[in-house]
């Protein structure tokens, strides 16, 4: 089973949303999130929680997360660690730095999916064999080469979500609208790596 891993500061609004977004596009992947300075224990911000409702999450996966904090442990099993921002992705691979290949902030794997059409995708994935773990880990090392080819955005921010947290209604639509195309690239790499 493939498995994703989210992760931003508190793991309270743009890691769960992400991971419940997940959760409920790929129901063939597990997916779990974690925050690098978490609030332990913590249910979903409201407001992420009901973005999230807004794009087809069920309340169920929503009660029942509690927000953890990162550790070393989490990041022995996931094949995609999907970081909100660069600082997240920092802190994940100083904490594994064998997931560097692995590890995107969800906006920078937007970014370099789009140079790898379905075809191309597929064929990388099929070359990979059947297993949904070996397909998704070509695809990632794919992805990961074309960092060195793709021009990296002017504004390195453009790789980050905004953090909505203690924000306004209007900042967590933004989070919602720079991170649903990034999911949606999420889950198009994961469907053909499962489509064995």
């Amino acid at each position: 089973m493939l498995e994703i891993l989210t992760v931003c500061t508190g793991n309270v609004c743009r890691s769960p949303f992400a991971e419940t977004v997940l959760q409920t596009e790929l129901p063939g992947a597990r997916v779990h999130s974690a925050g690098t300075h978490a609030m332990i224990d913590a249910p979903m911000e409201p407001d992420a929680a009901r973005l999230a409702r807004q794009f087809g999450v069920a309340d169920a996966s929503l009660a029942a997360h509690r927000g953890r904090w990162l550790q070393e442990s989490h990041l022995v099993s996931p094949d995609l660690v999907l970081a909100m921002s660069r600082e997240h992705r920092r802190a994940v691979v100083e904490l594994a730095p064998a997931k560097l290949r692995s590890t995107f902030t969800a906006r920078e794997f937007a970014r370099l999916s789009r140079h790898l059409p379905d075809d191309e995708a597929r064929a990388t994935a099929d070359a990979a064999g059947t297993d949904p773990q070996d397909r998704l880990r070509a695809l990632l090392l794919q992805l990961a080469g074309l960092r060195s080819e793709v021009e990296p955005p002017v504004d390195p921010t453009e790789d980050d979500v905004v953090d909505p947290y203690r924000r306004d209604w209007a900042t967590y639509e933004r989070m919602a609208v720079e991170l649903m195309p990034a999911l949606g690239e999420v889950v198009r790499i994961a469907r053909v790596a499962l489509s064995a």
